[in-house]
């Protein structure tokens, strides 16, 4: 399997993004290669430090980088030999079989759409991340790639969503809720209503209804659907949420007794570690026809590497035929939203 980095995209390009592709060595299987994407002579430096990295790894020249902050179908457009254009070029040759970047999300979403296209019944891909709960992992889609959403989107992301629990979340049935301001059937807005009938429909889902915010530890799904614009928000709410608490926690141990620093420090180190993306790596883009995996713009070399695994995990459990079939066999397959929307209010 050759996999490509993207070596320029990130908070700490491209440093971390180097560092993370050679970590991975440690569960490449033979006729693995990572690509690095990007500056060449920039990464031969970071390089410099690893010898026998020739063994794994090879590196494909890129004279242009996309920043956090721009616009990015136009940036693709402007800069067709960027990482990450470059990147999704080469997978669209069949010249890489996964690709991965930490850089500008909105630009490796529109290029895995524009070059790899969508897999046959999707409507639109979504990014699906996986929320270390008390109680288990729980799969949120989407978070960030389609914030202009309709209910048939929200329905597909139940439907992929949930054969990517089962493949990686080892959960055979999973349970899959709509994000709403309340449980009840009358809350929320017109897209998570349609939605929910779509859900309803489907008897091959198990759908167990509305959710809200407060309800994602509380183990009453395995799989949350929503929007991007929302998924996004509350994903960094979660994250800011869990880094604050943690640094409270730890300036609490100041208070305690000598003797039980060490014990608290650990302690603390291990729900750290427990509950940091850095040891998810990244989330994959569902619903395009090959293997993208969006990393968090601050990744470290340990999220890098850990999402060259999820790479290697989402191939080996072949869920794109997965998601595919289940597309294909899915009950409100061609059905009209509008058609839909009549259903709902008692007109056959």
């Amino acid at each position: 399997m050759r996999i490509g980095v993207d070596a320029m995209g990130g908070d700490f390009a491209p440093a971390e993004p180097v560092k993370g592709a050679i970590a991975a060595k440690d569960f490449l299987g033979d006729d693995d290669r990572i690509v690095l994407i990007g500056d060449e002579p920039i990464i031969r430096k970071y390089l410099e430090d690893f010898p026998g990295w020739e063994d794994f790894i090879e590196i494909v020249h890129a004279s242009e980088i996309i920043g956090m902050a721009e616009p990015p179908v136009e940036a693709l457009r402007q800069k067709p030999d960027s990482s990450i254009a470059k990147m999704a070029s080469l997978a669209a040759k069949g010249q890489l079989d996964a690709i991965l970047s930490a850089g500008n999300t909105g630009a490796c979403v529109a290029a895995a759409q524009m070059r790899l296209r969508r897999l046959p019944g999707v409507h639109r891909p979504g990014i699906a991340i996986v929320i270390p709960t008390f109680s288990g992992p729980v799969v949120m889609c989407d978070v960030g790639a389609n914030i202009n959403c309709r209910a048939i989107h929200l329905y597909q992301y139940g439907l992929m969503a949930a054969e990517y629990s089962k493949c990686i979340c080892n959960i055979a049935e999973p349970r899959v809720a709509l994000l709403n301001i309340g449980t009840e059937d009358e809350k929320g807005n017109t897209l998570v209503k349609e939605a929910r009938e779509l859900f309803r429909q489907d008897p091959q889902v198990k759908f167990v209804g509305n959710v809200e915010g407060c309800d994602i530890f509380r183990n009453l799904c395995d799989v949350i659907i929503t929007d991007g614009f929302v998924g996004n928000v509350a994903l960094k709410l979660i994250e800011g949420l869990s880094e604050g608490l943690i640094k409270s926690i730890m300036l609490e141990q100041s208070k305690l007794k000598p003797e039980l620093v060490e014990q608290f420090k650990q302690a603390v180190s291990a729900t750290r570690e427990k509950y940091d993306f850095n040891e998810y790596g990244g989330a994959p883009l569902l619903g395009v026809n090959g293997i993208c995996i969006i990393c968090h713009g601050a990744s470290h070399a340990r999220a890098m590497t850990n999402a060259i695994r999820v790479a290697l995990d989402f191939s080996k459990t072949r869920i794109n035929e997965r998601i595919t079939q289940r597309l294909a066999s899915s009950y409100n397959t061609g059905r009209s939203e509008s058609k839909t929307k009549l259903e709902s209010k008692g007109v056959s």
